[in-house]
């Protein structure tokens, strides 16, 4: 085969594959969304971000090391790769071999239609294909975006839950020491007082009966530590040898701006999971489009250059060129393309009734965390402000008046346990509310890329 020919061939398919192309230019990239920073803003200043000791660089540090931030990121890498040979043209084919071969000798001198024979072929997929077929992986690409920021926010959730948890009941174990005490110093005074024969033996006995049931709390709030402090590594992604972070206790300021509308409107905008789920109606409608283009054929250009020998009489014969097309029948369409056509609309309706449903269930759930947090906060304060410092004086007066026989022994035990009651009630209000606001985070979509 002379090497003009070869050229001319080359050339030929060249031309082919290039106008292929250019009728299907790659999109520039996803149809990534951006959040709005005033929005960002606007939903921190609703929340109140407080500084929490220690949270900011939590965070930080389980955005880093935490595997399934990492595992979720290595998808959406994955998936970023899939588009571009999504809308790719499948491999040329090359062929090589001999045409019309005659068992003789010196057959390709004897026969005029033998020859060498070298072929390229394309298949080129009906025109909006190859665009249909790039949005489909880039609408994946993007829902896998979206839930890579769900599974941060996910993580934020748990990991402020676990912090909280640990931190309350860091703050029941010095509650409980501290009734415990009190309450081995009353025992004392019963004691005391019912050796000058002042007391009863009832008295002692309901004392030490206190005081060891607050041995059997802390028996308990030791175990619930281990379990939240594990869940605290587990977020961090920290291994379960590696030192725990230790809390430090949270206190209350001042009222949140918490209003339902702005939340709610703010987690229909910026809430990952529903984003997920827009991108995955989107990607249905263009599986429908994509379906619906399989009625129509491939094509499948083909070049084929063959060589041919002089005869035996030393005539030489021209070489040839064929130029072929070929394209498929698609004729099954009740057994094969209807039924796609059906299963893209079946899918379609399925993400709409999805995000509708999930629509409704972050409606339900943020007026429950709303209602939750404001009572959680306006509890801790009465407590705080009124009803601890009342209970306090109680217990003080009571046992002034018990050392002076006004005041009975089971009187003075109830109220201290009255107190410690109220006190747990304080620092539980203030857990909850807090815990509260990271599921509104996790609710309205709050980011965390900010603490990178």
């Amino acid at each position: 085969m002379s090497r003009t020919a070869i050229t001319f061939l080359l050339w030929i398919a060249t031309a082919a594959i290039a106008q292929a192309q250019a009728q299907n230019i790659p999109p520039n990239g996803t149809d990534s969304r951006t959040f709005s920073p005033f929005l960002t803003e606007t939903t921190d200043a609703a929340l109140v971000v407080h500084d929490v000791p220690l949270m900011s660089d939590l965070i930080a540090e389980t955005l880093a090391n935490n595997p399934e931030i990492r595992a979720a990121a290595q998808e959406r890498e994955a998936a970023q790769q899939r588009i571009a040979p999504a809308g790719a043209l499948d491999d040329p084919q090359v062929e090589i071999g001999v045409l019309y071969m005659p068992i003789a000798a010196s057959p390709f001198r004897t026969e005029d239609m033998t020859m060498k024979m070298i072929g390229l072929a394309q298949t080129l997929p009906f025109p909006g294909k190859r665009d249909l077929r790039e949005a489909v992986a880039s609408k994946d690409a993007e829902a896998i975006e979206f839930g890579y920021q769900e599974t941060v926010n996910r993580v934020m959730h748990d990991l402020k839950t676990a912090y909280f948890d640990s931190g309350l009941t860091l703050e029941l174990i010095k509650l409980v020491e501290k009734n415990k005490q009190t309450l081995e110093h009353f025992l004392r005074i019963a004691e005391q007082r019912y050796q000058v024969g002042q007391g009863s033996q009832a008295d002692v006995l309901k004392a030490q009966t206190q005081v060891s049931r607050m041995t059997d709390r802390l028996i308990d709030l030791g175990r619930e530590q281990r379990i939240f402090e594990s869940n605290l590594l587990r977020a961090l992604g920290r291994g379960f040898g590696s030192q725990t972070p230790v809390p430090s206790p949270v206190q209350l300021y001042h009222e949140p701006g918490l209003k339902f509308e702005a939340l709610y409107q703010a987690a229909l905008i910026q809430r990952p999971r529903l984003l997920a789920l827009t991108s995955l109606i989107a990607r249905s409608d263009k599986v429908l489009e994509l379906a619906k283009k399989d009625y129509y054929p491939d094509f499948t250009p083909r070049v084929m250059y063959g060589q041919r020998e002089s005869r035996l009489d030393g005539t030489g014969r021209a070489d040839e060129v064929s130029f072929t097309v070929t394209m498929n029948l698609p004729v099954w369409r009740k057994s094969k393309l209807e039924p796609r056509v059906s299963e893209a609309l079946a899918l379609r309706d399925q993400a709409m009734s999805l995000h509708q449903a999930q629509i409704n269930e972050i409606a339900a759930t943020l007026r429950q965390q709303l209602a939750i947090a404001e009572q959680s906060y306006k509890s801790a304060q009465l407590y705080q402000s009124t009803i601890l410092p009342q209970a306090r004086l109680t217990v003080e007066s009571s046992l002034a008046a018990y050392k002076v026989n006004r005041v009975d022994f089971l009187t003075l035990l109830d109220n201290q346990m009255t107190v410690f009651d109220y006190e747990t009630s304080l620092v539980t209000a203030v857990a909850t509310y807090h815990k509260s606001l990271a599921e509104i985070e996790l609710l309205v979509g709050k980011r965390h890329d900010k603490h990178r």
